[in-house]
């Protein structure tokens, strides 16, 4: 379906194209009558007046728009600065917008990619995003959208990840290496479809290993994360605690420093993270690398093949390395 046209107003109305585009700018010239009926037809037609002219004969606005629930985390940083610099590189803009979290903010974000008329569309999911109309807008318009981080379940879309499982994996793997009895695995919001694969991963490779006692539990945000250590530690001191991201890592630093506890003399750590938080402390804290700048640069490069033609709808992935420091 392309978007509704001033002419496809003028045809049903039987105005003139000019008439149309005068009554949607509320010229004086034009009756109240004509107006509120050229108004109501265009909401109903969800017409979305274009931006620019050489846009729409180029179909090419060389801007494209990206979509994150917060700017200020670590990952996201570097994912929007890698795509801005490759981006820029090819002579494209990039219009940033933040959804909180809140679909309805999604979704007048959305509206507001398709009014600049992007040539693509990066997007990370909110937390309870169900409705993917919005999504399927775009690409009934032919703009690509290159799912990334919290990426829809279904299958025929593009999206670009991080190798969650392995990187669950590979953190399971370390555990078991030591002589650990009792592990304390915090992981985020139980929605996000991170925290889904790289839960399942770490549950699965501990299901051989029955005798030691594996403890799971979510936090939204630092300060849950550190509320939940706090309580853990009170019931019974585990001899690792693995966190899933950098903001779980913050929190429970946190309640460790308060407890008057030291890694790895007291408490091991191990975390996934995008390396900046680890490399912070001394000595430096064993991590899983999920490198938001690999990220965004696989996402970018997706993305080109994308507006091209040159590429099917699909799963990639970022490989997930060990980085070793001195926390286990």
């Amino acid at each position: 379906m392309h978007n509704t046209t001033l002419k496809k107003i003028s045809e049903i109305l039987g105005i003139s194209i000019s008439t149309v585009s005068r009554a949607l700018k509320h010229h004086p010239d034009i009756s109240l009558k004509t107006r509120q009926k050229v108004i109501d037809l265009a909401e109903a037609l969800d017409y979305e007046p274009n931006a620019s002219a050489v846009q729409l004969r180029t179909r090419n606005s060389k801007l494209l728009g990206l979509m994150v629930p917060t700017i200020s985390n670590y990952f996201y940083e570097t994912f929007i600065a890698a795509v801005e610099e490759d981006a820029r590189k090819q002579g494209y803009s990039v219009m940033i917008l933040q959804s909180g979290n809140d679909p309805v903010i999604e979704l007048e974000n959305l509206k507001l990619f398709r009014q600049n008329r992007v040539s693509g569309v990066f997007a990370c999911l909110s937390l309870s995003t169900t409705d993917m109309k919005g999504f399927e807008r775009m690409r009934e318009l032919d703009i690509p959208v290159v799912f990334f981080d919290n990426v829809p379940e279904e299958d025929g879309l593009h999206k670009i990840c991080m190798a969650d499982e392995k990187s669950a994996q590979l953190a399971a793997e370390l555990i078991l290496q030591q002589p650990y009895q009792s592990v304390l695995a915090l992981f985020g919001n139980p929605q996000l479809s991170i925290t889904k694969k790289r839960e399942e991963a770490l549950k699965l490779a501990f299901q051989s290993h029955p005798k030691i006692e594996l403890l799971v539990e979510h936090a939204g945000n630092s300060e849950e994360a550190q509320n939940i250590t706090h309580a853990m530690l009170d019931k019974h001191q585990p001899d690792i605690i693995f966190c899933m991201s950098d903001e779980i890592l913050i929190g429970v630093l946190k309640t460790i420093q308060q407890r008057g506890l030291h890694y790895p003399d007291n408490i091991a750590l191990l975390t996934i993270s995008n390396g900046t938080i680890p490399k912070l402390f001394h000595p430096q804290i064993t991590y899983i690398e999920t490198s938001g700048e690999k990220l965004g640069r696989l996402a970018f490069s997706h993305m080109l093949n994308c507006i091209n033609g040159n590429s099917e709808a699909k799963e990639l992935l970022v490989d997930a390395v060990l980085v070793k420091g001195g926390s286990v």
